[in-house]
Parts: C-alpha cells; structure tokens; sequence
C-alpha cells in the first residue's frame, strides 16, 4: 500500500522525501492491535472509582454496540463509527465550553468504544483488518482530526494540540490541562486587529507506536507544506509554571511508559533517536521554535511564564542553551521540553516545518501541573493558556 504521508507530501523535493518516507506503513496508519490493551485494562478501575466521568457519554459506545451487531456491510459501518467518534469530540468541545473543565470523559469514553470495536459481536463476518480500520476511525474522529475546518472569514488561523491523560497507573483519575486547553479552545475566534483569528484543536495519544508509525509527520505535513495556518503551538502538562520550550532535542531519555505501559529504553545515560516506521528519525540535534516568546512571557496572570533554554547533552551534562548554535554540535539527552512525547511532538513539528522550509510559526507550550483533577484549578490554567495563545496571534 502506498505510504500516505508521502502521497501528501508530493509537492516537496526528492531529498525531503527520502527523509520522511523511509517505509511504507500498514493501510490503517499504526498498527493497532486487535485485542484489549493496557489502556482498555483499565477501564473496569476507572469506571469503579468515577463513574460519574466514564459514563458521562455512554450514550456513544451504546449506540456503537448496537450498530456493531444490526451491522452488514463494511463500508455503513466505518461511515457510522467515524460519525460516532466524531460526535463525541464535539460534545465533548461542547461541555468543556459550556462550562465543565474535564477532558476526562472523552479520553474513557474513546476507550470504550475501542474496547467494543475490539471484542464485540459484529453483524457480518469480519476480518482482523477491518476492525483496524473502525479503530482508526475512531481514533481520527474522536481526536478532532476529521473536524479541522476553519472559517473561511478568519484571516489569520492557529492549530494547537493537547494530550490525552498520562500516568493513570499512579492516578486514574488524572486529567490533563493540555487536553482541557485543546478542547477549550476548538473553533475559538477572537479579533487581532481588527481581523478575526480561529483556534482548531486536536488531541495527541500518548502512546510511542503511534509517534513512530508517523502520526505526527501526518498530522503536521499538510499545515506546513501549504503554509495554510498562520501558527501551530503544541501542548503538555508539565511542572509549576507555565514555560515556552525554546529548544527541543532529537532523542527519547525519559524512562518512563506510555499509556500502554511500554517502555523505549532510553536513558539519561543512553538517549535514543526516535522511529519513523521502524528507521531512526533524521535530523538536527535540536531546533529552536518561532514564538513571539516576549510578548507571550510578558502578560500577567497566577503563574509565570518562562522562556525555558535549558537542555541536557550527552558531552556537558545540563546546561542552560544561549543560542541553537551553541548546542547543535552535541548530543541531545533533553531539550527544554525533557525527554518525553511533549518534548518529541514539538522536535517532529519543528523537523517537518524545516524540511519544508516554512514560514509558520510554532512552538511547545507546557502548562502547570496537576494531580488528578482540579476544575477550578484547570480553568484557571487553561484562561491564561487562551491568553497566551492570543497574544503569540497578535505578533
């Protein structure tokens, strides 16, 4: 099958292509698994001790089971789930904008309706591939993939993602600001000077396999190679403060899993690169963003925000970076967004829009803290992130 990254990438030169396109991946996009995961293991914890969260849109995984079984033809029902999925990242953009700060449900929600594609009784006889291409639906729809559309009237357009809850072993209740700015944010418009301005979010797993199989190259290539929005701000939840991560390095360190409980084997003593399906990611050692970073780290609110340069290299340990310059020679361990998959997003976005020479700007944005979950705090968090993100619009 043909790579769908490269047919999107046609327009760009032979050697970009080789650098991007170095397989060919499965039809689906990642390969997804065809049986329950850790992430839907956890399901029967979670809707014991919140139900009140993973039941919020039980109405969709119900309505999935019931088409599931009444189903006997492919092509309605992958058309039915998409439509499915998708309706439920717009009730959930809808109630976080309504007024109740939770991206919980929709990342509980998503699971379930992934456990019934899975393991549920289906209305024909159906191959292991075809329930991978209703997984991918799924996961396309409900993470607001299918629903980017911007308002033809909106003269300068930014795209942000967040991220699904992590570290659900230490607290399943936990939520992610990230994830709540994106879903607060969806389709926001707002006036910079005098012209309208639009947000469209998406929401990024938190998962390895779905970075090395390309999503984010996917996701990204088109914005990019058209010069079609105006910025790209990708989000995670990180320490006390709000910090605009300067320069993000190639290599994985954080020892920590995904939400699969899979680990990478990367160090702090022994980075590693990234995968593209199954290859080593090329490129630099580290890249630098593009934010109007002091009009963003000048507005007032409950948290600092930090111009964050430090960096960890392989030959002088940790560091506080005064230029990219100064650190492109060495070997990356951490960038200032660490050595995870909020570090790793904004080192893939950075890679694609260089590869395509563009001229969007973009960078990482890592929001305070959480434990668990805190609406009130959340809120609060996610009122200065729309501040900020407004005020990089407007420069």
């Amino acid at each position: 099958m043909p790579n769908p990254l490269c047919n999107s990438l046609f327009s760009m030169s032979a050697v970009v292509m080789a650098t991007l396109c170095v397989a060919t991946p499965s039809m689906a996009g990642p390969n997804l698994p065809t049986a329950n995961t850790v992430e839907e293991a956890r399901l029967a914890q979670a809707i014991a001790a919140m139900p009140e969260v993973t039941q919020r849109y039980q109405a969709f995984p119900y309505q999935l089971q019931q088409r599931l079984t009444a189903a006997n033809n492919e092509l309605t029902l992958t058309q039915d789930t998409a439509a499915l999925a998708r309706r439920l990242w717009q009730q959930a953009v809808r109630d976080v904008q309504a007024g109740n700060p939770d991206d919980r449900a929709l990342y509980w929600s998503r699971l379930a309706m992934r456990e019934i594609i899975l393991s549920g009784k289906v209305g024909f006889n159906i191959a292991p591939w075809q329930r991978q291409i209703l997984l991918t639906s799924i996961e396309q729809a409900s993470r607001g993939m299918s629903d980017v559309s911007f308002d033809p009237k909106s003269s300068r357009r930014i795209l942000v993602t967040g991220f699904d809850p992590f570290f659900l072993d230490k607290h399943i209740d936990q939520s992610n600001p990230s994830g709540l700015g994106a879903l607060h944010l969806d389709g926001h418009k707002f006036s910079v000077n005098g012209k309208q301005a639009e947000i469209q979010s998406v929401m990024i797993p938190v998962r390895f396999d779905d970075f090395d199989q390309g999503m984010i190259e996917a996701l990204m290539t088109p914005y990019f190679r058209d010069n079609n929005v105006d910025l790209v701000i990708t989000m995670s939840m990180g320490r006390d403060h709000f910090d605009l991560e300067r320069f993000v390095g190639r290599n994985r360190s954080a020892s920590a899993p995904d939400n699969r409980n899979l680990m990478t084997g990367a160090s702090l003593q022994q980075p590693k690169a990234p995968l593209f399906e199954q290859a080593a990611i090329k490129g630099q050692s580290f890249y630098e963003f593009s934010l109007p970073v002091t009009a963003m780290a000048s507005i007032s609110g409950k948290w600092q925000v930090n111009d964050n340069r430090e960096v960890n290299t392989l030959e002088q340990g940790p560091m506080e970076a005064i230029s990219l310059d100064s650190i492109l020679n060495m070997t990356s361990v951490e960038g200032s967004g660490g050595g995870y998959l909020s570090n790793e997003i904004t080192y893939r976005t950075l890679r694609v829009k260089d590869l395509l020479n563009s001229k969007v700007r973009s960078g990482h944005i890592h929001t305070p803290k959480v434990q668990g979950h805190d609406g009130d705090y959340e809120a609060a968090i996610v009122r200065q992130l729309t501040l900020l993100i407004e005020t990089a619009a407007a420069h």
